[in-house]
């Protein structure tokens, strides 16, 4: 399912709606619409969140470098003071690995967020409202060398006067990478604005009633082919759930349109859109699990067995 990025506008709620007077203006926040004309509210990390989240990477690493250097330490009191290349050169490596592949290993999860980025509820998303891709983490990262082992590297220089001014300009240019995130809208680092990217708030839900326990007894009648089914994925799965539990009129109407058109249904008189669609989703939903069984998982409609 394509989705689309799109702000949302300084004086209006959900629908258009006029902002409530005494209303915060959330400047962070952001809608990201699907096709179906869904509107999936976010907010963007701001920068307090976003530089705890790095402060907890970052202890997070030197506890690993420490931990791995007490360990070298006891391995070479146990061996009489021997090995010291060949623990040196791992200690490289280890630290190697973590200034490179630390935030990219952890952002290809599919949490795509790093244990700081989720201590501080955060994640890593395409601003396009596509799928993170590889290339896309491994580019916002690349530019992490610029924005902030350069300007350490910098910092913890020692040298004579002129030694000295260049680094103080080196730390100067450095600094506009690193308070690039201050001076944009959507708070995007330079690495973002290469990539494609942006950090959001990640969603957390309450825990709701199972909308398949929960269905009216009338959808037993609908009766879906594995074809109809097969039409849409988890990613779609996930969409129609958000639709059925916010249950907007508009929406259902719109939402349910469009699945009947996708499938080739044809509507009876007197059934309902709020049927249909809670109906789908059971069936959908007993259609994926069943195929998950089988170790089959279709992410969405573009997924091909």
């Amino acid at each position: 399912m394509a989705l689309a990025w799109k702000k949302k506008p300084k004086a209006s709620a959900v629908g258009g709606q006029p902002v409530e007077p005494g209303a915060r203006d959330d400047r962070s926040a952001r809608s990201l619409v699907t096709p179906e004309g869904v509107d999936l509210k976010l907010r963007l990390g701001d920068a307090g969140e976003r530089a705890a989240a790095l402060l907890i990477d970052l202890a997070i690493m030197a506890g690993v470098l420490i931990a791995f250097s007490l360990l070298a330490l006891l391995a070479m009191i146990g061996s009489g003071g021997k090995g010291w290349e060949v623990i040196g050169t791992v200690a490289l490596l280890v630290f190697f690995v973590l200034r490179n592949l630390y935030f990219v290993l952890f952002e290809l999860t599919p949490g795509a967020a790093t244990p700081g980025k989720r201590a501080m509820g955060l994640r890593v998303a395409a601003r396009n409202g596509g799928r993170l891709t590889a290339d896309a983490i491994f580019a916002r990262n690349a530019m992490r060398e610029i924005e902030l082992y350069l300007p350490l590297s910098f910092l913890a220089s020692n040298g004579d006067q002129v030694g000295a001014w260049i680094n103080l300009a080196g730390l100067m240019w450095c600094a506009v990478f690193v308070l690039f995130p201050l001076f944009n809208r959507d708070r995007l680092r330079v690495g973002d604005l290469v990539a494609g990217t942006w950090v959001v708030k990640a969603p957390t839900r309450k825990l709701a009633p199972d909308l398949v326990e929960t269905s009216r007894p009338s959808v037993g009648r609908f009766k879906f082919t594995m074809a109809q089914l097969d039409a849409y994925g988890v990613k779609e799965l996930h969409v129609l759930e958000d639709v059925l539990r916010r249950y907007e009129i508009k929406t259902i109407a719109l939402v349910a349109a469009r699945i009947r058109l996708k499938i080739g249904w044809q509507a009876a008189p007197d059934e309902s859109d709020g049927d249909f669609l809670a109906a789908y989703y059971a069936a959908l939903r007993g259609r994926l699990e069943s195929r998950l069984l089988l170790g089959k998982r279709r992410k969405d409609k573009h997924d091909k067995d």
